[in-house]
């Protein structure tokens, strides 16, 4: 969908702000560009678009050289996004949202329709803020707006220059969230900016991270964090680019451990008698279907009645797929020493600390090799 063929931009002062870049970005991929100040990544950004002219070196869009193209007409198929978002003071958020639709010749009710349509998207009301001005919204609203105005049109590519970078944390990851959930719905082809490794990371397919005027690495989260490519590399991901690849590594069915069961008729007497025998001191409760009902203790189960009788609420799972960082998360939130991992809501067994490391140092060990982490074996301290 994008495509950089040895593109230069050098100013009349001899600096050169991007080098020779050459790269491709594949229809509805997700890639960020990330690292410091001054390094490229916005003027690589913006010579999709024209806002920059490149000084040599071409541009593809869908195939087609955004040299020959009016850059006007580029620009109004081509969604952007900035971190100051940029709305017209003077119009209503439901106007704003459809300043590209109108100026593409669209008749102002259907406008207006596909501009509630995507405030709707972005997770604003059009009833309650379509009415609105921008003065009359918070920043983290502005941005949603800012996203929806965009899309109104609904470009196949969307450029975005630090877009969450003018919230507090908390709101950054809430639109962080909420655009992520918004692009499994639209699939846009995405450049965006930031200088945050950890945003990077978290939006990102494939990450490009910057040296100066060229891309050092450009890869999955998970093999940049993993196998830095470079030292510069390196030392812009963090020493703790272990606890970064928690967000990008997901749980699979091959990391858990499978502890004792019970069901929930089981007599408690017997049960306890059989987790006896194991050495077992609890085991996960299960209904007939397989699925979580919640946990029980032996001494509690040895008293008789029925394993209900003696079931506990099972507040630690998490579902498959999940990222290891939520995983470790809710260990932690609830003091837990494992937790349980479902699907939907049939158990699949349980993560534990250990299981967690070894998950972990699979999947770098499996991105280094170019396989599935299930080929790869895991050798503990205890096994050397």
């Amino acid at each position: 969908m994008i495509r950089f063929e040895e593109v230069t931009k050098r100013y009349p002062d001899g600096t050169t702000a991007v080098d020779d870049l050459s790269f491709e970005i594949g229809e509805g991929e997700l890639v960020t560009l990330v690292g410091p100040s001054g390094c490229g990544k916005t003027t690589t950004m913006m010579m999709v678009n024209r806002l920059i002219e490149p000084t040599s070196g071409r541009i593809f869009v869908g195939g087609e050289d955004v040299a020959t193209v009016d850059p006007v007409r580029l620009r109004r198929r081509i969604g952007y996004v900035i971190q100051q978002v940029g709305l017209f003071p003077h119009r209503t958020v439901l106007d704003n949202t459809a300043t590209v639709p109108c100026l593409l010749g669209w008749k102002r009710a259907r406008a207006r329709a596909r501009a509630a349509e995507l405030l709707d998207l972005v997770g604003l009301d059009p009833k309650t803020y379509g009415p609105r001005y921008p003065d009359q919204l918070s920043g983290g609203q502005r941005q949603r707006v800012g996203v929806a105005r965009a899309l109104a049109a609904d470009p196949p590519v969307l450029l975005m220059d630090e877009p969450f970078g003018a919230v507090d944390p908390v709101v950054r990851e809430q639109l962080q969230e909420e655009f992520l959930r918004m692009q499994s719905a639209v699939r846009k082809t995405v450049l965006l900016v930031t200088h945050d490794i950890e945003e990077a990371v978290r939006l990102g397919d494939r990450i490009a991270v910057y040296g100066q005027g060229r891309i050092e690495q450009f890869d999955t989260p998970g093999t940049v964090l993993g196998t830095p490519a470079t030292p510069r590399v390196a030392a812009f991901v963090g020493a703790d680019r272990g606890l970064k690849r928690l967000s990008v590594t997901e749980i699979e069915p091959s990391d858990l451990e499978q502890p004792p069961v019970v069901r929930l008729d089981e007599a408690g007497g017997r049960a306890a008698a059989r987790l006896s025998a194991q050495g077992a001191r609890w085991a996960v409760v299960l209904d007939s279907a397989g699925d979580l009902h919640g946990w029980a203790g032996v001494d509690e189960l040895a008293r008789g009645g029925l394993v209900r009788d003696h079931a506990h609420r099972m507040n630690s799972w998490v579902p498959v797929g999940a990222p290891l960082r939520q995983a470790f998360g809710v260990m932690l939130q609830h003091d837990a020493g494992w937790v349980a991992v479902l699907d939907g809501t049939r158990f699949l067994g349980v993560l534990t600390p250990a299981k967690l490391h070894e998950a972990l140092r699979r999947s770098v060990d499996a991105d280094a090799r170019g396989v599935s982490r299930r080929e790869v074996p895991y050798e503990s301290v205890a096994d050397a």
